[in-house]
């Protein structure tokens, strides 16, 4: 699928190229939405959400989260939480035994550099954005845009309105009123995202060091809407305007990377591994924002599924509700990690999303089939982001609730869905025959990407954990059907707590 390339080494192109490219001066020179200034960032403090009522009674009263300064490289403190350097219980802890390739040093260079966080983040007049179209970003000022009335807020502000300012949806009943709260209390909230976007902006200035035209993407669900405040961070490096070789040149690439964080970088960065999957990545915890990150080379769909799914987080207020309730629901029952052979929480989105294109009176549409030239798989990555922004509110005359399109969910992926015969594809609003393909035959799990059209739901490939799959779906179904209590399948208490 990716021609094999020479360019590898340092530097990552030869002189020719990079006077023939400008795709490089298009991109912009850092990362998302609504960058905070050194001391705001400094003085941000946790927003929990009040889930009292969420337990049929008053929920105990969260801990307050001690802070405690800590630096990238040598620059002045940024306040974090006070986590431990372990992988905090969560599912990446099954590898926390995996050796390391490169056994870390720590260097204490007497000659540093200017501070990290006066370099990594401007003050507000001069932010710098994950993508262009501001008029503030003397880059791009030839790209302006006009005013814009769709439903997608633009990156340079919040990434989504306040959560007490955010439309949510009616509940009347008692399962809607949970799962809206269980949102509430664990929706991903600014300051989590810019503690990634601090982390990720001080990995571009190291990264370019080694790969001077590079840029580092903060993409996945610390961007489309999908987030809980213990989301991972998941990053793509592109090093270039053609596709890379994932097989080859983006795993010599991502072990130079991980040298970096292994030597230079080791006094934030904790355990980088190189996960040499079909798409590799290199895998690490950043110390001081306390969360865990997935580092790809050129896997630029990415970037295009992230503003898709943004949008379709955007046009209809029950769908991110909805789908955090079911990620927390699959991790609860040990069935979202790729890793050990169940679903990804990509998958997991894309089929919420499925679900609701297929009800007798949709929720969603296909926004590929409706807009597409906003969501045109060729569009220059520079321009990705600003599409979406046209884009109005989708209005459904279903009226079904938070608690009975959940009940929904699960019996349609019980008793509906041909497992073996059909594939999920939200790009075309409906189920769909499987393919004859190679990435589909004995697949048990068929989830179409939008754009690519891979199988997203490859990594369960053994029978016994996709029969688990199914009756926990089953399960679920029956019970929520005849108790209408989210704790009846998921423990509330635990998942608030964890948050």
């Amino acid at each position: 699928m990716f021609p094999n390339s020479s360019n590898l080494g340092h530097p990552p192109f030869p002189p020719k190229y990079q006077q023939q490219s400008n795709f490089f001066n298009k991109l912009p020179l850092s990362i998302p939405p609504a960058l905070l200034s050194r001391q705001q960032i400094i003085d941000a403090q946790f927003s929990f959400q009040n889930a009292e009522t969420l337990l049929s009674g008053n929920l105990a009263t969260i801990p307050a989260v001690t802070l405690q300064p800590m630096t990238y490289g040598n620059g002045s403190p940024v306040r974090t939480s006070d986590a431990p350097t372990s992988f905090r219980g969560r599912k990446r802890l099954s590898k926390q035994s995996v050796p390391h390739d490169v056994k870390r040093q720590r260097f204490h260079s007497h000659h540093s550099e200017t501070t990290v966080v006066n370099q990594a983040v401007p003050v507000p007049e001069e932010r710098r954005y994950s993508f262009p179209g501001s008029i503030q970003s003397p880059l791009f000022r030839a790209h302006s845009i006009p005013v814009l009335t769709g439903c997608v807020p633009p990156l340079r502000d919040a990434l989504f309105p306040d959560p007490i300012e955010t439309t949510l949806p009616v509940a009347k009943d008692k399962l809607s009123q949970q799962v809206l709260e269980l949102f509430q209390a664990c929706q991903q909230q600014i300051c989590d995202l810019n503690r990634k976007e601090l982390c990720r902006t001080e990995l571009q200035r190291e990264i370019q060091r080694i790969f001077p035209q590079s840029r580092l993407f903060l993409v996945g669900s610390s961007l489309n809407g999908f987030g809980t405040r213990s989301s991972d961070g998941d990053l793509c490096l592109v090093v270039k305007e053609e596709p890379v070789n994932q097989k080859t040149e983006a795993r010599h690439i991502l072990s130079l990377v991980q040298k970096l964080f292994s030597t230079k970088l080791s006094s934030y960065i904790e355990r980088p591994q190189l996960i040499r999957a079909k798409v590799p990545i290199v895998k690490f915890r950043d110390k001081v924002s306390c969360v865990e990150f997935d580092l790809n080379v050129n896997n630029v769909v990415g970037i295009r599924n992230t503003f898709l799914l943004r949008t379709y987080a955007c046009i209809e207020n029950r769908v991110r509700p909805l789908v955090l309730v079911v990620k927390k629901w699959a991790s609860f029952h040990d069935i979202n990690d790729a890793s050990r052979g169940t679903l990804s929480s990509y998958s997991l989105v894309l089929m919420v999303l499925h679900y609701l294109q297929t009800l007798p009176e949709p929720i969603l549409p296909s926004l590929q089939k409706n807009y597409p030239e906003s969501f045109d798989p060729t569009m220059q990555l520079h321009l990705v982001h600003q599409a979406p922004r046209t884009i109005p509110p989708y209005h459904s005359k279903n009226g079904s609730s938070l608690g009975d399109l959940l009940i929904g969910f699960f019996k349609y992926y019980a008793t509906e869905f041909d497992w073996s015969h059909q594939m999920i594809s939200v790009r075309e609003a409906k189920a769909m025959p499987r393919p004859d393909g190679i990435e589909w035959r004995n697949k048990f799990i068929c989830v179409e990407e939008p754009f690519d059209g891979t199988n997203t739901a490859r990594a369960v490939h053994e029978k016994q954990k996709f029969d688990i799959i199914k009756d926990e779906f089953l399960k679920s179904w029956q019970v929520l059907r005849d108790k209408k209590d989210l704790n009846c399948v998921l423990a509330l208490r635990t998942t608030i707590q964890k948050r």
